[in-house]
């Protein structure tokens, strides 16, 4: 069972994809008793066992509909024609047709789905909340622009999140499971946009280890003095990284990840106390923008170079990122409903503490505001306060980046193309080993090619944060949306048989059925939700396009005006 436990979640619907269907409508009525098993799924099939999935768990909480259940719809004709299905149906529909081992498979992924609301509460808030280089938002753009921002891009990350567990919700189920991103992707846009969102899943999440590697390399310089070298001490996290990543498990970190949040709480509430009672850090100041002492200067609307500007929003972008694992932590949810509640309540206490505390150090500090906020007071026993908790919370945040990157490359590279042998095996153990060591290195180039925290945290949020919180759970659902519409006219779709289109997405009139609805049952309200999801999405991959851009520059101005220069010792702190 073990074996078939770690098979199931490494790999997606590979099993299940082994024919393409053809369009045939004198084919309709034939029964096929093993279709799904013979036949390449369709998003019909995803969404019938989707639906029966989730009217099972709705049993099992005894018929109570919470507000999930109850926002949550399911469109058309592909959906059950029956109107109460028990937890005995559903698991029989399930592994119909279904040879042993493939049963064995399903069982073991129900066996899987064991954490509470609770649990991926947590987990949200340690992946989003990274609250210190929100007054370094505030800095650049001003108090009026940053609070604007603050509230706009928190309601739509809070949205896109909500599309995203629709998207999951609408397509999982025990036989056709979601256990990523790709999963989702694959789905609703094909397998060749899979393997680009793998690669960029991968890209995002060993950037967000560069990133973690600095700031954690920044802290340990204050601590030193200045008696050591900043490479050296990039060095010494990316070692520690390595050793914390032998760990081939999540389960081990969810522990963790409760810890990491009351010690970001502890270091916010300690610096807003320092820092009131503190002059700012002129030194570090100085050393990364080329800011010298004075009076400090506070502005409505801030008059920075236009590049700065940019990369202070994608600073906000970058901070309300985390919606790259929001299927992952889903996946291992006993009520995947429920993630609704864990995420608002996530979303609620992250969008108010980025907002206080960039106001409350902005105040006080103005243009002398650090990237990493705690920094900024002049006293050498505050610093040391918040870089010695951070440096916990640090160390927690990258061990969980690397977890998950690391996975994606494994499962997704040397399983799959290299041929490479299982992770849970003893030659897996071996493979994974080498992995770390060569993924958390290529994190230490990162970070000591580009030594400034914000310019980093600006790059990521306008490649990868951009896109996997806000272009891709508006553009997924459109295209769902579409393919959902197109269905429309099609014969009522029934398990195990061959399914049946009107027509094929060689002609215009599947398109146009999909893109602007079925004329006599046309929704108005759902048209305008389905296009207000394409141009928002456009919006996202144009603003990415300019923070693209806007980061690149506030990099290059970042080798003119920083201390620090790539691998040597001088530090921007």
């Amino acid at each position: 069972m073990a074996g078939a436990v770690a098979e199931l979640v490494d790999h997606p619907d590979e099993d299940l994809k082994q024919e393409k269907i053809t369009i045939d409508s004198s084919r309709a009525s034939q029964s096929d008793t093993a279709g799904l098993v013979r036949r390449k799924p369709r998003i019909e099939d995803f969404v019938f066992y989707a639906k029966r999935q989730r009217r099972a768990e709705l049993n099992e909480r005894q018929g109570r509909q919470n507000f999930a259940y109850r926002l949550l719809g399911f469109a058309h004709n592909i959906a059950p024609a029956d109107t109460h299905v028990d937890d005995h149906d559903v698991d029989d529909e399930q592994i119909a047709g279904l040879t042993v081992t493939e049963a064995e498979k399903v069982n073991a992924w129900r066996a899987l789905r064991q954490a509470t609301w609770a649990g991926a509460f947590y987990l949200c808030t340690t992946d989003i909340l990274g609250p210190f280089n929100a007054p370094y938002a505030f800095r650049v753009n001003g108090y009026v622009p940053g609070a604007l921002l603050y509230v706009f891009m928190g309601a739509a990350a809070f949205y896109c999140g909500g599309l995203l567990w629709y998207l999951y919700v609408q397509l999982d189920s025990d036989r056709f499971p979601v256990k990523s991103y790709s999963d989702i992707t694959e789905r609703v846009a094909g397998p060749w946009l899979r393997i680009f969102v793998t690669w960029l899943v991968f890209i995002h999440m060993i950037v967000n280890i560069g990133t973690t590697s600095l700031s954690s390399a920044q802290s340990l310089y204050q601590l030193a003095k200045g008696h050591i070298c900043f490479v050296v001490a990039i060095v010494i996290w990316i070692i520690v990284g390595c050793m914390l990543n032998q760990i081939r498990t999540l389960k081990k970190y969810g522990w963790i990840a409760s810890m990491a949040i009351w010690l970001n709480l502890l270091v916010i509430f300690l610096s807003m106390g320092f820092i009131a009672h503190s002059s700012p850090n002129y030194a570090a100041a100085k050393a990364s923008y080329g800011v010298t002492k004075g009076p400090v200067v506070t502005q409505a609307f801030a008059t920075y170079p236009f590049y700065e500007r940019i990369n202070g929003v994608m600073n906000i972008v970058y901070a309300y990122g985390g919606a790259t694992i929001f299927p992952q932590i889903i996946a291992e949810m006993r009520r995947p409903m429920d993630f609704l509640k864990a995420f608002s309540l996530s979303q609620t206490i992250i969008f108010t503490i980025y907002f206080v505390y960039g106001l409350y150090v902005y105040s006080f500090q103005g243009q002398f505001t650090l990237a990493v906020a705690f920094q900024g007071v002049s006293r050498y026993s505050w610093q040391t306060v918040g870089n010695v908790l951070s440096l916990i919370s640090g160390i927690i945040a990258g061990g969980l980046y690397g977890n998950i990157g690391l996975k994606i490359f494994y499962v997704n590279v040397v399983e799959r193309y290299l041929r490479g042998p299982p992770l849970l095996t003893k030659r897996g153990r071996i493979c994974w080993s080498v992995v770390v060591l060569v993924f958390w290195w290529v994190g230490f180039v990162i970070a000591a090619g580009i030594p400034q925290v914000q310019t980093l945290s600006g790059m990521v949020g306008a490649v990868a944060n951009m896109q996997f919180t806000y272009s891709f759970p508006t553009g997924f659902t459109f295209l769902y949306l579409v393919q959902l519409d197109a269905t429309t006219e099609d014969q009522p779709y029934r398990p195990n048989n061959t399914i049946t289109r009107k027509d094929s997405w060689s002609d215009w009139s599947r398109w146009h059925r999909g893109l602007f609805g079925k004329k006599e049952s046309r929704s108005i309200k759902l048209q305008l939700f389905k296009w207000l999801n394409f141009w928002m999405s456009m919006a996202a991959l144009a603003t990415a396009g300019l923070g693209i851009y806007g980061s690149g520059l506030s990099i290059a101005a970042t080798f003119k005006t920083s201390a620090a220069s790539s691998f040597t010792c001088a530090a921007p702190v």
